[in-house]
């Protein structure tokens, strides 16, 4: 389902999944989408015409999708309880199904609502380090540096992928079942680099994120159950979503100290990400809602 960013209006909703969606990426010009599903396959839409453009068949639940940092990208790396990292040539897809595109509050899309034709699996992948993850995949990050991966998986352990040798770079040993892995959008905290963020048992986790660094900015451990974590540098505060409460948490980076608390899920908080201004911060629940909260002082969209 796309929505506006500013409003949360509804846009238009992506039909062809089968099972429940785990998780939606958007390419960095926004002109795909990639999904990954409870029906064993991850799919790729045109976000403009609504055009499902590649179905991806898995053995198993894909948790996990990614798009490399790159305009109209070319490549998809997915994972799930399968176990394995995958990475798919998007421009080497052969086949063609029908796909039904997305139906906005008009019903029309370029003036017209109707079935378009799309390419679908098979199309070519590879495994990078097979029989490495012992658990179901839950995040894939594709940072700065376009040949290397990291993932996040339920054998609490953080890894760095080497996609030239196709092998793990680099490990980390996390405090419990991660929640949720996300690469800032804006600046870390201790410099001009990107930084990763991790949510995991009652700790988050923050990573500099830059090119051929693996470096732990900070740990901050907390009294509560986490499932996602999001980071505002600029501010030095971050937001952090409850998986054995239905609260988010606003925190000082620095001192480590709960600032405030929100309330309005009625259940686990598994997303939270923020705007690419850092003025609005978005909240995903189990309660099947999707929630805009303002980060700013000032007049802001729907806020006044």
């Amino acid at each position: 389902m796309l929505r506006d960013g500013i409003t949360g209006d509804w846009i238009g909703t992506f039909i062809g999944h089968k099972g429940a969606v785990w998780q939606a990426r958007v390419s960095c010009d926004a002109a795909l989408a990639a999904t990954g599903s409870a029906d064993f396959t991850a799919k790729v839409w045109d976000t403009h015409t609504g055009e499902n453009l590649h179905t991806l068949q898995h053995s198993h639940i894909v948790r996990a999708v990614a798009f490399p940092s790159q305009p109209r990208p070319a490549i998809l790396a997915t994972g799930g309880a399968e176990k394995k990292l995958r990475i798919y040539d998007l421009s080497r897809a052969t086949s063609t199904s029908a796909a039904t595109s997305p139906s906005p509050p008009n019903g029309r899309i370029n003036g017209a609502h109707k079935t378009l034709d799309s390419s679908s699996s098979p199309t070519p992948s590879y495994e990078i380090g097979p029989g490495t993850h012992t658990g179901t995949i839950k995040s894939i990050v594709w940072g700065s540096d376009p040949n290397v991966l990291i993932t996040a998986s339920d054998d609490k352990q953080l890894r760095w992928f080497d996609l030239r040798a196709r092998s793990v770079i680099d490990t980390f040993e996390l405090g419990g079942v991660v929640g949720s892995c996300e690469m800032s959008a804006n600046y870390s905290p201790n410099g001009d680099s990107p930084v990763l963020s991790i949510a995991a048992g009652k700790s988050v986790y923050f990573f500099n994120g830059q090119l051929g660094t693996r470096e732990l900015f900070k740990t901050i451990k907390t009294p509560y159950d986490i499932a996602s974590v999001a980071l505002h540098s600029e501010n030095r505060q971050f937001v952090t979503g409850g998986s054995g409460d239905t609260w988010v948490r606003r925190w000082d980076y620095d001192e480590g100290k709960e600032l405030e608390v929100s309330k309005g899920h009625h259940g686990p908080i598994w997303s939270v990400s923020f705007s690419p201004n850092g003025k609005l911060y978005a909240t995903g629940s189990e309660d099947g809602t999707i929630k805009l909260w303002k980060f700013c002082s000032m007049s802001y969209g729907l806020w006044r």
